[in-house]
């Protein structure tokens, strides 16, 4: 499993997403991925990705949304299998909130186009606005997506943990989504079908005439930090910095609560 290899890195971020890497007595264990029946499909091409004997099976359930759900489970049981993954950085057991990108080389697009198809959303909102998200525990997947996305788009993020449940939900929308999209979901990419539709619909959106742009977020430096620390009066920063008053009194309570780290003295 080289993750150089496109196919290999984007299977490996789908299975790091939405996989199980279960460890039985001995040797015994079993990676499963379940999704929907709807998506078969990508279960059986990283079947032949895989040179290890492996199975798809079918089943029907009930869940908490549906009376009846149908799911495709795809599992593989070889020990070097196995072992190659978690060294990759597939754990065993829970995982939503410990997997990270792999320590080795890998195709940075490929990866995270699995991440999003097993944890993400690509389309349209109810606004008609384009839009590609993805909902994740991991602090590592989240500054890594936002991280790579800001070297596409030049937009940045603030990671912050939702309250309600602690997750990470993180949104592109109009043309920072159209950039986005189009650099992951590349033509003939491995990938769910229905999510490389909606990828490649994006392409078609033009904001309208009287929708404003919003100006690009001016981002802090360590020397403005250490000026608003200094000066430690959001007015005489303000004017100083060529900022708005309300920016200051916000930078500084973020400086003073550790929000955000303290610049390194010089």
């Amino acid at each position: 499993m080289d993750l150089t290899v496109p196919e290999y890195a984007y299977m490996f971020g789908f299975i790091q997403a939405d996989g199980h890497l279960q460890q039985g007595v001995g040797q015994k264990g079993k990676l499963s991925v379940e999704i929907n029946v709807r998506d078969i499909d990508l279960l059986r091409k990283f079947q032949k990705l895989t040179p290890y004997y492996s199975s798809v099976t079918e089943r029907t359930r009930s869940t908490n949304f549906a009376e009846t759900h149908r799911s495709a489970t795809w599992s593989l049981c070889s020990l070097e299998a196995r072992t190659r993954l978690n060294e990759l950085g597939l754990p065993y057991g829970p995982k939503s909130r410990t997997i990270g990108p792999p320590h080795v080389e890998f195709s940075r697009r490929d990866y995270l186009r699995g991440v999003i198809d097993a944890d993400g959303s690509v389309g349209y909102t109810s606004q008609g606005l384009p839009f590609v998200s993805l909902t994740t525990a991991s602090t590592a997947i989240a500054a890594y997506l936002c991280f790579y996305a800001g070297r596409i788009t030049g937009a940045e993020r603030t990671l912050k943990r939702n309250a309600r449940d602690g997750i990470y939900n993180i949104l592109y929308t109009k043309e920072n989504a159209q950039e986005l999209a189009a650099d992951i979901y590349y033509k003939d990419c491995l990938s769910l079908r229905r999510k490389q539709t909606a990828a490649d619909s994006l392409s078609a959106w033009i904001r309208p005439a009287d929708m404003r742009v919003a100006p690009d977020r001016r981002r802090w430096t360590a020397q403005e930090d250490r000026t608003l620390l200094r000066l430690n009066n959001d007015a005489a920063a303000a004017k100083d910095l060529g900022r708005t008053e309300k920016s200051c009194y916000i930078r500084l309570w973020r400086l003073r609560t550790g929000k955000v780290p303290l610049p390194i003295d010089r």
